[in-house]
C-alpha cells in the first residue's frame, strides 16, 4: 500500500512527503521531480514546448509506473486529479490524503513561484488560483480517502496527523 499526497501546489505536499519519508522509511517519489528528470526540462520547458497534454500524458504513465509498487510515498502534481484513471490507479493501490487550504493560502505561499508555468493565460496569480482550485474541489474530494486542511500548520503538524491515521491502519 502508498500513502498518496494530493492538492493544489503550496498546499505541503512535497515537505511533508520528505518528512514522512524520513519518519517512515519510506522512498518518496515527486511525481513532478520524476517528469522533470525523465524529461531533462524544467515544467516551464516541457509546457512551453510541447503543451500541458504532453505533460499530463508523462505524468499519467509514471502513476501506472509507480503505484504498481508498495510501502512509498508518492507526491502527486496539483493537477493529478483532471484525470480520473489517475485516481482510479492510486487509490487501487494507495490511502490518498488531500492536504487543502483556502486560495489566499495558497496565494501567500505560491505567488513568488517562477518555476510553475500558467494554468490559465491572462490571468492574475489570484485569479488563477481561485479559478482553477474551485474547479478541482470536487475532483480532490472524490479522489480523497482523508482531508487534511494544512492552513494553520506547519508540515511537521501535517505529517503528525497522516502518520497518525497512517499507522492506525497497519
Amino acid at each position: 500500500m502508498n500513502l498518496v499526497l494530493i492538492g493544489y501546489r503550496g498546499t505541503g505536499k512535497t515537505a511533508v512527503g520528505r518528512i514522512l519519508g524520513q519518519r517512515l522509511d519510506l522512498p518518496k517519489i515527486s511525481l513532478d521531480e520524476e517528469v522533470v528528470r525523465r524529461e531533462a526540462r524544467r515544467i516551464p520547458e516541457i509546457v512551453d514546448a510541447d503543451g500541458w497534454d504532453y505533460f499530463r500524458d508523462r505524468e499519467s504513465e509514471l502513476i501506472k509506473e509507480f503505484a504498481k509498487e508498495d510501502g512509498q510515498i508518492l507526491d502527486c502534481g496539483g493537477g493529478v486529479v483532471e484525470r480520473p484513471e489517475n485516481i482510479e490507479v492510486l487509490r487501487a493501490n494507495g490511502t490518498v490524503y488531500w492536504l487543502t487550504a483556502p486560495a489566499k493560502v495558497i496565494i501567500s505561499r505560491i505567488e513568488e513561484d517562477a518555476d510553475r508555468p500558467p494554468l490559465v493565460e491572462g490571468k492574475s496569480c489570484t485569479e488563477e488560483v481561485e479559478e482553477v482550485l474551485a474547479r478541482r474541489q470536487e475532483q480532490y474530494a472524490a479522489a480523497a480517502h482523508f482531508t487534511i486542511d494544512t492552513s494553520d500548520l506547519n508540515p511537521d503538524e501535517v505529517a503528525d496527523a497522516i502518520q497518525e491515521h497512517w499507522g492506525s491502519e497497519a
